[in-house]
């Protein structure tokens, strides 16, 4: 008697709504793609939900407080994220002040990288004549043909304009997600509940707390980090006489917040700021060895303490992370790709069939 091999596909029921889910290779290679292909096309609408989501999980704790002294939820909302706005334009309105009197004092800074670049532009032609030499003979009947080259800085600028209008247009909508996200917290809590089975609703609840507990730990680790480097890069920078100590430690501080390239990236501002101060190497290889030891400091003790006991992830999954969400999103996606991660190791902690890449997540 013959008998007929039907594949089963599995299905998934959210409450009342059932969804098949593609059980073949090519059907979910096609699924990730796509699903790749949305965040990388709408990356300005994901990010902007992400950093809003970030910060709604930041300042809960605060509003809950406020609605513990009998202010109403949605007052204590508006009252934190005013107060978030105004933090932020104070810190803008510093940064425009003291990036204003260095651009005033640029040529100081300037002439010292004129030579610099001079001598190394000198150096390289010298390297180039010489491979030119040992290389095959022009042609006799060959003519040079000189091209006029465009405005590097120009360029750069233009390149830039639409990713800066992405970037303005979605920081005019983080505050009043951010404000509608705290304000009807439990409305949505709620809601999301109902999205899912009574039967599971216990487990769904537990997995979003330990979501909520990784998120805040992060952002609040995180910006405790943050603030240590800039603080010792801003005194550091201070007691040796450098010039512009604060925007320099700022900026220096934060650039080596990013993994593996930030301590690289973060001896540029003191590097520019010090031609016009120093002209031996040795106050240059003091800064490196500060920014280096600091870097060191902040990736073996600080980051492990105040932010990895509540991630848990290996670093090869960390770096894995940083490779990818850099790809889709650039610099955000440096940004977000711990937090991204961590929350889809819980996710995978407290579903069954996935919990063997959480264990690998955190191996």
């Amino acid at each position: 008697m013959a008998t007929t091999m039907e594949t089963q596909t599995p299905i998934v029921s959210v409450a009342n709504a059932t969804f098949r889910l593609p059980n073949s290779a090519s059907a979910r290679i096609i699924a990730a793609g796509i699903v790749i292909a949305f965040l990388h096309f709408a990356s300005s609408v994901v990010v902007t939900l992400l950093v809003a989501v970030l910060l709604a999980y930041f300042l809960d704790p605060v509003v809950t407080w406020l609605e513990d002294w009998h202010i109403p939820r949605a007052l204590g909302a508006f009252l934190i994220v005013m107060f978030v706005i105004g933090i932020f334009v104070f810190i803008g309105w510093v940064l425009v002040s003291k990036i204003d009197t260095f651009s005033a004092n640029w040529p100081k800074f300037s002439v010292p990288l004129h030579k610099v670049t001079t001598a190394v532009e000198t150096r390289l032609e010298g390297i180039e004549a010489h491979v030119s030499e040992i290389g095959p003979g022009d042609n006799a009947g060959s003519k040079a043909v000189q091209l006029t080259e465009s405005h590097p800085f120009r360029n750069v600028v233009v390149s830039k304009l639409s990713g800066l209008y992405e970037v303005v247009l979605g920081a005019t909508f983080i505050p009043f997600l951010l404000f509608f996200m705290l304000a009807a917290k439990r409305q949505v809590w709620h809601a999301t509940m109902q999205l899912f089975p009574a039967t599971q609703r216990t487990q769904v609840k537990q997995t979003l707390t330990d979501v909520s507990a990784v998120l805040r730990s992060y952002v609040v680790g995180t910006s405790m980090v943050a603030v240590t480097l800039v603080l010792a890069s801003w005194l550091f920078f201070w007691a040796i006489g450098l010039d512009y100590s604060f925007l320099t430690g700022l900026v220096a501080g934060l650039l080596n917040l990013v993994p593996y390239l930030g301590v690289v990236l973060s001896f540029v501002p003191p590097t520019l700021v010090g031609l016009g101060k120093f002209t031996t190497i040795g106050p240059f290889l003091g800064i490196y060895a500060m920014l280096m030891f600091l870097h060191l400091i902040t990736a073996n003790l600080l980051f492990p303490a105040m932010v990895g006991k509540r991630v848990h992830l290996n670093a090869l999954a960390v770096t894995v992370s940083l490779l990818f969400w850099g790809w889709i999103w650039g610099a955000a996606g440096l940004i977000l790709a711990i937090p991204i991660t961590a929350t889809i190791k819980v996710l995978c902690d407290n579903i069954e069939s996935c919990q063997p890449i959480g264990r690998w997540l955190g191996a």
